[in-house]
């Protein structure tokens, strides 16, 4: 399984090199194709690169935990400018993009067409608060679970296709490497969970977008909270969390990378149990299609170690 993956490797680090932005000097990029959020941005990148003239740039959406409330910043609107593509997660993700798309003439891209969505976890939170925090009745975390990959490598080779017709074929060669690539870290991460002898009774969340990932790799997931500034969970949420870690005897709960522990701090205080992070894939150094295998493989083992009993490096 590691000589394949290494294989496969080697010719994403090939492929990706044509996806840079040009340097002071350089012609001018035949095609721009901007990306909403990182994971997009990795699967555009995998399919475009080596391809003659394309630019691929995703928006400076990073370091947010949640999108809903994101305002495009001055470099967001001059790449969504000159874009010929826009790349979207979708199932409600961008709605900051509405008026932007409105006035654009790019051609968009959906990502979660076809997907097989869940829908959004119900929150009881304070009175007055849901109207402020509603996200949409579909949960748009879908690459969370790694078996959604393929659907969105095949719908941007769809849209790539469509609005650079020439360059068909270079698409259709880089998507089916990167298909066979994604369609191998699945098993291989389940793998390590089996392999790993650990059982994990149950995951509490921090986020409420961590339930792909749960039910790609059959984790019961007893809470997710979406816990942001201005939206902590409730008095009756920490008492049911509290209770919950009690009752299911776990050892470890989890925040995600850019979100609050304020409240998961609380219960550890309260119960005795740990506190890690999770990654929910929003940010990375570069456009390596294996960062995604890489952050998913980070939360295997986090959740493993946890309930191992050991240090979850971070």
């Amino acid at each position: 399984m590691k000589t394949i993956r290494s294989i496969f490797l080697a010719a994403l680090l090939l492929i990706s090199a044509g996806c840079s932005a040009p340097q002071s000097g350089e012609e001018e990029s035949r095609l721009n194709v901007v990306a909403s959020t990182y994971p997009v941005y990795l699967f555009a990148s995998a399919l475009c690169g080596g391809v003659e003239g394309v630019t691929v740039e995703r928006l400076n959406t990073g370091e947010t935990s949640c999108l809903h409330d994101y305002t495009l910043s001055v470099d967001d609107m001059r790449m969504l400018e000159k874009a010929d593509v826009v790349v979207l997660n979708g199932a409600g993700l961008e709605d900051f993009l509405t008026d932007a798309l409105a006035t654009s003439s790019a051609q968009v891209i959906d990502c979660s067409e076809g997907v097989d969505l869940l829908e959004n976890l119900a929150h009881d939170h304070e009175e007055g608060d849901e109207e402020d925090h509603d996200h949409g009745h579909y949960d748009p975390h879908y690459w969370m679970d790694p078996r959604n990959t393929a659907l969105m490598v095949s719908g941007i080779l769809n849209g790539l296709c469509e609005a650079d017709p020439d360059y068909a074929e270079a698409y259709q060669a880089n998507a089916e490497q990167a298909t066979v690539l994604l369609n191998t870290w699945h098993p291989e991460l389940q793998s390590m969970l089996r392999d790993s002898g650990v059982e994990i009774s149950g995951l509490i969340t921090f986020h409420d977008g961590f339930q792909y990932f749960a039910r790609a790799f059959d984790f019961p997931l007893l809470a997710a909270i979406e816990e942001e500034a201005g939206s902590e969970a409730s008095a009756k949420e920490i008492t049911e969390i509290t209770e919950l870690v009690k009752e299911y005897e776990l050892p470890i709960i989890f925040t995600e990378v850019n979100g609050s522990d304020a409240t998961a701090q609380a219960i550890s205080r309260e119960t005795g149990c740990a506190v890690a992070q999770l990654t929910m894939l929003m940010d990375g150094p570069d456009a390596e299609l294996s960062n995604y295998y890489d952050g998913l493989k980070n939360n295997i083992m986090a959740v493993v170690n946890g309930f191992a009993g050991r240090e979850v490096i971070q």
